[in-house]
């Protein structure tokens, strides 16, 4: 994912709701989101790599991914970063288990961002940031390419408004999750992040909703959980451009 703005333990009804775009490069084969029934899993799937950027297994837990950002700095020969979150769900879902088994070599990856948990103990845990795995407290919080809460301007207007549609509402409004996604302005030239990019991909990349004639977003998912633990996912997929191509529902 590239944007994932998510209210924990702030809905009355819904202790998590979460709502995410995923960008990619559209010529990056992908399976969207469905049941691995061989993992008792739910996730995308990257052709590519094997991982996933986001998924819930069917014993609660949860986890998703966004890449940092570092410019022209990648390294080809990096295990996909993925894989981070397709093992986290087929493990124990014992965050400080899963945390011992991988902080050694958690630097092998390209920088990454990954959100891992359950409701009870939802974590964050970043390969460019010197705190380690930590716990995230209750509230409204944003995730883009950069640290969580970094305050770019896509991350600041989307937990703003997050925070208008869910507040201590009963009701969520999953239709004005998604337009919130389809966000398409760009932060004004002042307010840019400067992450060793040119400026012209600087520009397209600051708006919640990306597109571009090679690379935009792919999807939009949104994840709700209920406080008696029933999940509700719902994910858009769509073409380059922007137009929507396909709607799945899981319940």
């Amino acid at each position: 994912m590239c944007l994932i703005l998510f209210a924990y333990k702030v809905s009355a009804k819904y202790p998590l709701v979460l709502a995410a775009n995923r960008d990619e490069f559209y010529n990056r084969p992908t399976d969207r989101m469905d049941w691995w029934k061989d993992k008792g899993l739910l996730a995308g799937k990257d052709l590519k790599g094997g991982g996933t950027w986001l998924g819930l297994s069917n014993t609660g837990n949860f986890s998703a991914l966004t890449n940092y950002r570092e410019g022209s700095y990648n390294d080809p020969d990096a295990p996909t970063r993925g894989t981070l979150v397709l093992d986290y769900l087929e493990g124990s879902g014992n965050v400080s288990d899963y945390y011992e088994k991988i902080s050694s070599k958690v630097f092998q990856y390209n920088g990454f961002n990954l959100l891992l948990g359950a409701l009870e103990n939802l974590h964050y845990l970043s390969n460019r940031d010197k705190s380690g795995l930590q716990i995230l407290p209750p509230g409204v919080h944003g995730l883009s390419n950069h640290l969580m809460n970094s305050p770019w301007q896509k991350v600041t207007k989307g937990k703003k408004r997050l925070q208008r549609i869910v507040g201590k509402r009963k009701v969520v409004d999953k239709e004005a999750l998604f337009r919130m996604l389809r966000n398409k302005e760009t932060a004004p030239d002042d307010v840019l992040p400067e992450t060793g990019i040119p400026y012209i991909w600087e520009k397209r990349l600051s708006s919640m909703f990306i597109e571009s004639e090679i690379y935009g977003t792919r999807v939009s998912t949104v994840v709700m959980v209920d406080k008696e633990g029933n999940v509700e996912v719902e994910e858009r997929a769509y073409y380059p451009k922007g137009d929507p191509v396909q709607f799945q529902f899981f319940i």
